[in-house]
């Protein structure tokens, strides 16, 4: 049986960032003229790869200790 394992906490990280789009709707500051709503998507599903990757590694270092 699996239990909850608290690295998965970090997955609400990259939910919230994507979802406060009051945040990051608007154009300005470009980045080689694509509006900040496009860079910063695309730059969170990068993050996101991160955060799922760290979570993994932690949680399977985790199970391999016990």
């Amino acid at each position: 049986m699996h239990r909850w394992h608290w690295a998965r906490a970090l997955l609400i990280i990259p939910f919230i960032a994507v979802l406060s789009v009051p945040f990051f709707d608007r154009v300005e500051p470009t980045l080689w003229s694509f509006p900040f709503y496009y860079w910063y998507q695309l730059l969170w599903v990068l993050l996101s790869v991160a955060v799922i990757g760290t979570v993994y590694l932690l949680e399977h270092s985790d199970s391999d200790r016990s």
